[in-house]
């Protein structure tokens, strides 16, 4: 069983760093299985739709993306969790969405943000194969935010004035 996790909060450097590449050599590796399992179970807890490395202190490229109805989210599509190592987003659609993100790095705030509607993304699994998914909806919004995070945004960033 593994261990929920602290989660850095709003305010903390590690959430304002770009955060490193998982190494060719880190691929399949116990670290990286448990780490994995540690940000699975720690944005479960935290009834997360999502959860990115650098929010639990580890500043590598790492992503879950786990869509499913909960209390934060109601209406959240139900699909299986998508461990994503060194996610690229390789193609953004020309039609956006604007909807309510709110994160565990940032309790009890909530706000609307522009996000494209469906994104082609590359990544790897945690064994190093390459895939290439598309996402769209709120899959696509979960994806986008927590790419961001990779690379020191957070979605307060993003909220119009």
């Amino acid at each position: 069983m593994s261990t929920v996790l602290p989660v850095a909060q709003r305010g903390e450097d590690i959430l304002r760093l770009k955060a490193a590449r998982v190494a060719d050599a880190e691929f399949n590796s116990d670290w990286l299985m448990q780490l994995a399992s540690a940000m699975l179970v720690t944005m479960l807890e935290r009834s997360g739709v999502g959860i990115a490395a650098p929010q639990v202190y580890i500043s590598k490229r790492v992503i879950i993306v786990a869509s499913r109805p909960n209390l934060r989210y109601p209406d959240a599509p139900e699909m299986d969790a998508v461990v994503m190592v060194n996610p690229e987003i390789l193609e953004f659609s020309q039609a956006t969405t604007l909807g309510e993100e709110g994160c565990l790095s940032v309790p009890n705030e909530r706000g609307q943000v522009q996000r494209a509607q469906s994104i082609k993304v590359l990544y790897h699994t945690l064994t190093g194969e390459v895939m290439e998914s598309t996402f769209e909806g709120f899959p696509a919004r979960i994806v986008q935010h927590e790419i961001d995070h990779l690379n020191g945004i957070l979605f307060v960033d993003r909220l119009s004035a």
